[in-house]
């Protein structure tokens, strides 16, 4: 007879299996959230080595050609800077592995482009089709348009696809350690943030962009890498970036290191 009452009493009751259950939800509501911060952190770390490793090889770039690379070099098969490569991530490519990479994108498969933060979207390709989507971009156009002459980002003095252009000389920057080079590629305008394409920048034209302002937010809980022409990386807040118009936060974007407040959108 003891022995029975013993064997029931060391059973759970359904109230001490209801408080064990809930002393496991709070642990674990407890510890989920630092995991996940902490591989966001590990994402974020990741991601800044990238565009450091990007801002070394354009700083051996400009070493070797006293310039910055092209945007897009529509015009390097028919001698208008042919050792430029097409594009300024075929450039940057030729500066890390020492190889031609003209008309072969598989390189972008590779960590240092891939933001583990990033947003893919569904059967994504790097550099894909039609698709402009990558996860870092250059300060081509700075606060200019595309098509503006006398471009004010890095890509080129003048943007066009049908006529050569010369690229920025190195001299032409007048504060590199004020003046974005490289980032995690946003699009922004109007207080709209976006990621998903080859351009880092305010002033960017139309493109086809596959993501939304929260997704961007999410990337890195708000900010943004970036490596500036010196090579130095900080991350700044999205909000900075793309929404500030204040001399310190407009001036960063352009080579003469000027706020050029009057290419701002309407």
């Amino acid at each position: 007879m003891t022995r029975e009452r013993t064997d029931k009493n060391s059973a759970f009751t359904l109230t001490e299996l209801l408080v064990v259950t809930a002393i496991v939800g709070i642990l674990a509501a407890l510890v989920l959230p630092a995991i996940s911060q902490s591989k966001k952190r590990a994402q974020q770390i990741q991601c800044v080595n990238n565009v450091r490793q990007l801002g070394l090889a354009l700083r051996e770039f400009v070493t070797d050609k006293n310039a910055y690379p092209f945007f897009v070099n529509p015009h390097a098969s028919h001698g208008n800077y042919p050792e430029y490569a097409s594009y300024w991530v075929d450039a940057l490519q030729n500066q890390i592995d020492n190889k031609s990479h003209t008309n072969d994108d598989a390189f972008m498969s590779q960590s240092i482009w891939q933001c583990p933060a990033a947003y893919k979207p569904s059967g994504w390709i790097p550099n894909g089709g039609d698709l402009i989507y990558d996860d870092y971009g250059y300060n081509a156009f700075g606060l200019s348009h595309m098509s503006d002459t006398n471009c004010l980002g890095l890509g080129g003095t003048y943007i066009s696809p049908v006529s050569p252009f010369p690229p920025v000389h190195e001299s032409q920057v007048v504060n590199p350690s004020e003046m974005i080079a490289i980032g995690d590629g946003f699009y922004g305008y109007s207080g709209e943030i976006r990621d998903g394409t080859w351009n880092l920048g305010r002033g960017y034209g139309p493109t086809k962009i596959l993501d939304r302002t929260q997704r961007a937010y999410t990337r890195h809980q708000g900010k943004a890498n970036v490596v500036f022409c010196d090579g130095h990386v900080e991350s700044p807040t999205l909000q900075f970036l793309f929404e500030d118009t204040s001399d310190a936060a407009l001036s960063r974007w352009n080579r003469d290191h000027q706020p050029h407040r009057e290419k701002l959108s309407p």
